[in-house]
C-alpha cells in the first residue's frame, strides 16, 4: 500500500498538544501540563524525544497520551500500491451512497436481465462466505457463462459468485486484504440488513445491482499485481462472458503511456468485445495531472462525498464542544486528559512505520498515544481516537490550551450527520489534465468514494496496529468510487443490453449532476462531467459513440505508429494511414470536449461530434450554452431534428477566446434538450505554455 516512507528525511511543522494519562496517581498530577518547545525542522528525532522527556519530567512514552497535531503541510493517507507493470507498481485505489445517488431500493429495475448480468471484478479476491455474496433466492447460473470456479482449496463458488480465478502464488481466490471483497459488494452485493462499522453507519448494505452475478479475478496481493496477471485476467473475463469489468487499481501517480498500461490494453480488448471497463482515477490528488486512468475507451472514476458525514466532537475542560471530522469508533468514557503544548515534530523511522497512516499518527502511536487532534481535512479511520479540526476550530483548542495551566480534553465517539455540501470532490482523488492525452478530460465522472461501508474479509485487521476485525468495513478511495460507477453501468446495461460500451459511458456522463466548480477548484479536471446519476442514465436521450476504428485513428493522431497501435489493439491488421492529424484526438466522438491552448495567443478551436438518438423517435433538440465570459461557444447546427431511433446527426462546436494569460482555463457546457432530456457535455480550454 502506497504512503509515506519513514526512511525519507521529510519533516512536518506541527503544533502539538499532549494529553497525559495520569492513572489517578496524586504525585503525577503535578506533571499534568507542560509546553513542548519549538524545535528546528532539521532537529533529529532523538533531540525531540530528549526534550519531550524533559518536559514530562522523565515520564516514559508508554504512558497513555493524546497528541494533538496542527499539521501545516498536508499529509494524505493513501491506500496501498498493489499493481505492477514491468519493474513498476500500480496502486489499489481504497451505505447511504446508493440512495444518495438516487438508486433507491424501490427504483425501477429489470430483474430478469439484472439476474443474467455478470460483473467481472479484477482485484485482490473475495470472501465468498460474506452475506453480501449469499446465493439464497438466486436462480440458476446464466447460460451465457463460460467461466470456471478455480478458487483453490476451501473456496466454493455459488449462484452469486459464479466464477473465480487466481493468478498469484497463493493459489487461492480468497481475499487476504479485504479490498476486493469491499469493491465486489459495492458493485453487486446482496442487500444485507442491519450492518454497521462498530455501531457507526447502521443500516442496509447493498450493491448497485444486487441481483447480478459476480466473477472474481484475483491479481493482487498485499505486495502488488503483475501486469501479466492483469492482462490474463482481462482475457479470461472476456472469454468467460462478463458484461462489465471493474478495476480498482492503477499507477501510484500520473498516467502510464497507453502501450505500457496493462489496464488500458486489457480494457481495449474488452471494448472490442462489447464490454465496458471502469477504472479508479487514482488517489494522488489534489495535484494537477495526477490522474492515472486516461484511456478513452474506459471510464475513469473520481471520488466524492455523500450526504452522510461523521462528526467527532472534542470536549474541552471548560465545557466547550468542538466538532471535528474522522471515523472514531472508540470512546474515552467521558474521561478528560491533560494537554501538553509543543511545536515541531519530524516524520521519522523511529516511530511506527505504517504507510496507511499519516506521519503524525504514526508518531502518536510511537509515544503510546491515547488519541490525536489535528488540523486536517480528515475522514480516515485510525487505531486510536482521532478528531480532525478545521483551522478556526483548532485555533479554539489552541487558545484554550494557552489559557490555563491544566488544559484537558476528551474525544467522543463519532456520530453521523447530514452533509448538505455533498457531493464534494475528495482531496485525495487524482486530477487531470492527462499528461498522455491532453484533449480528453479525465476523470470522466465522480461517484461516492469517501467512508463507504461494504463487505470486508473478517480475518483481516481493519488496519495495521488495529487488531479488530469486521465483516463490514468503511474505506475511502477511488477504489470505492469505481465499483459504484460499475454498478451504475451494469444498471444501465440491464435496460439496454445491446448498447455499446461507449453508449453506456456517454449515458453516465451526459446525465451526471453538475458539481459546484467554486467549491471544487479542480472543476472538470477533478470530477469530469459531474456526479453520477444512474437512475437518469437509463434514458439519456442522445449518446456519443466511439468504436475500435475511432480509437485507432485517435492513437495514430497522437503519433503512435502502426506497431505501437497493434501492441494495444492486438490486431495485426491495424494500420496508421498517412494524413491522420492531431485533430483526430480532439475530434474523437467523446461526450466531453477539451483542448490545450497557447496561453499567450487567442484561441479558436473546433470539435466535431456525432450524436445518436436513443430517446423518442420523433424529437427535436436545441443547443443551450453556458460559458465563461472569456470564451465564446458556437454550435452548428444548433437544432437537431430526428425522425427515428438510432438516427445520427453530426455537429461542430467552435470555441474561441482571448489568450489565457490571466487564468489557467476557461470552461463551458453544451446541453442538448428536447424538453424532456438534458444531454450535457463539459467543454474546457486550458493553458499550454509556449516553448
Amino acid at each position: 500500500m502506497a504512503g509515506f516512507s519513514f526512511l525519507q528525511h521529510v519533516y512536518f511543522i506541527v503544533f502539538i498538544f499532549i494529553i497525559i494519562f495520569q492513572g489517578g496517581a496524586a504525585d503525577e498530577e503535578s506533571k499534568a501540563s507542560y509546553i513542548f518547545v519549538v524545535l528546528q525542522e532539521s532537529s533529529p528525532l532523538s533531540q525531540h524525544l530528549s526534550i519531550l522527556e524533559t518536559a514530562l519530567d522523565g515520564s516514559t512514552f508508554n504512558s497513555n497520551l493524546i497528541l494533538c497535531f496542527l499539521v501545516l503541510q498536508k499529509t494524505p493517507c493513501m491506500e496501498g500500491v498493489v499493481s505492477i507493470f514491468p519493474n513498476g507498481l500500480l496502486q489499489l485505489h481504497t451505505t447511504r451512497s446508493w440512495e444518495f445517488m438516487g438508486l433507491s431500493e424501490t427504483v425501477k429495475r429489470n430483474p430478469t436481465v439484472e439476474s443474467d448480468t455478470i460483473i467481472g471484478v479484477i482485484d485482490s479476491g473475495i470472501w465468498p462466505e460474506s452475506q453480501s455474496f449469499s446465493d439464497e433466492g438466486f436462480s440458476s447460473i446464466p447460460k451465457k457463462w463460460k467461466g470456471v470456479c478455480q478458487g483453490g482449496k476451501n473456496f466454493t463458488c455459488n449462484k452469486k459468485v459464479i466464477g473465480a480465478r487466481t493468478y498469484i502464488y497463493d493459489d487461492s481466490a480468497r481475499d487476504p486484504i479485504g479490498h476486493g471483497t469491499h469493491t465486489a459488494s459495492t458493485a453487486a452485493g446482496n442487500k444485507v440488513e442491519d450492518v454497521s462499522f462498530f455501531e457507526l453507519a447502521q443500516g442496509n448494505a447493498r450493491g448497485g445491482v444486487p441481483s447480478a452475478r459476480i466473477a472474481v479475478y484475483k491479481v493482487c496481493s498485499e505486495y502488488g499485481c503483475q501486469s501479466a496477471d492483469i492482462l490474463a485476467a482481462f482475457d479470461d473475463a472476456i472469454s468467460d462472458g462478463v458484461d462489465i469489468i471493474t478495476v480498482s487499481l492503477g499507477p501510484t501517480s500520473g498516467a502510464t503511456p497507453l502501450d505500457a498500461d496493462p489496464i488500458a490494453i486489457g480494457a481495449f480488448h474488452a471494448m472490442v468485445k462489447g464490454i465496458l471497463t471502469l477504472n479508479s482515477a487514482g488517489n494522488s490528488g489534489p495535484s494537477p495531472g495526477s490522474v492515472g486512468s486516461v484511456a478513452p475507451w474506459m471510464v475513469s472514476v473520481a471520488a466524492s462525498t455523500t450526504d452522510r458525514a461523521f462528526v467527532t466532537k472534542v470536549v474541552l475542560g471548560d465545557g466547550k464542544i468542538i466538532n471535528g471530522r474522522s471515523i472514531n469508533t472508540f470512546a474515552l468514557n467521558g474521561t478528560k486528559f491533560p494537554l501538553v503544548y509543543g511545536k515541531v515534530l519530524p516524520n521519522s523511522s523511529v516511530c511506527h512505520n505504517n504507510p496507511a497512516l499519516s506521519p503524525v499518527v504514526n508518531v502518536a502511536l510511537g509515544f503510546g498515544a491515547r488519541g490525536v487532534i489535528r488540523r486536517e481535512d480528515g475522514r480516515s479511520i485510525f487505531p486510536l481516537p482521532v478528531s480532525d479540526l478545521g483551522e478556526q476550530e483548532f485555533a479554539m483548542v489552541e487558545a484554550y490550551a494557552n489559557s490555563t495551566e491544566k488544559a484537558e480534553a476528551d474525544i467522543l465517539k463519532s456520530e453521523s450527520i447530514k452533509d448538505l455540501s455533498a457531493p464534494m470532490l475528495a482531496s485525495f482523488s487524482s486530477r487531470g489534465p492527462s499528461n498522455i492525452i491532453a484533449e480528453i478530460i479525465k476523470p470522466d465522472i465522480s461517484a461516492p468514494g469517501v467512508n463507504i461501508l461494504a463487505a470486508f474479509s473478517p480475518i483481516v485487521p481493519i488496519m495495521k496496529y488495529d487488531k479488530r476485525r469486521a465483516k463490514y468495513s468503511m474505506l475511502s478511495g477511488t477504489s470505492m468510487s469505481c465499483p459504484h460507477a460499475a454498478g451504475a453501468a451494469a444498471y444501465v446495461k440491464t435496460f439496454h443490453p445491446d448498447w455499446s460500451p461507449s453508449a453506456i459511458r456517454s449515458a453516465l456522463m451526459t446525465t451526471a449532476w453538475p458539481m459546484n466548480a467554486t467549491a471544487n477548484p479542480a472543476a472538470e479536471f477533478g470530477y469530469g462531467s459531474g456526479h453520477i446519476n444512474p437512475a437518469q442514465a437509463i434514458d439519456p436521450g442522445l449518446v456519443y459513440e466511439a468504436f475500435k476504428d475511432d480509437y485507432t485513428k485517435m492513437m495514430c493522431g497522437m503519433g503512435y505508429d502502426t506497431r505501437t497501435v497493434r501492441l494495444i489493439s492486438g490486431d495485426n491488421t491495424t494500420t496508421c494511414t498517412t494524413g491522420v492529424t492531431e485533430g483526430a484526438v480532439k475530434d474523437l466522438n467523446y461526450p466531453s470536449m477539451a483542448s490545450p491552448a497557447d496561453q499567450h495567443k487567442p484561441f479558436n478551436i473546433s470539435f466535431l461530434r456525432t450524436v445518436t438518438n436513443v430517446g423518442q423517435a420523433n424529437s427535436t433538440y436545441q443547443a443551450k450554452i453556458t460559458a465563461d465570459p472569456l470564451m465564446k461557444v458556437q454550435v452548428n447546427p444548433n437544432v437537431l431534428s430526428f425522425t427515428s431511433l438510432n438516427e445520427k446527426k453530426s455537429l461542430v462546436v467552435t470555441v474561441s477566446g482571448e489568450a489565457l494569460d490571466k487564468q489557467p482555463k476557461v470552461s463551458a457546457s453544451l446541453v442538448w434538450t428536447d424538453g424532456t432530456h438534458s444531454v450535457r457535455s463539459p467543454i474546457v480550454i486550458y493553458q499550454l505554455s509556449s516553448t
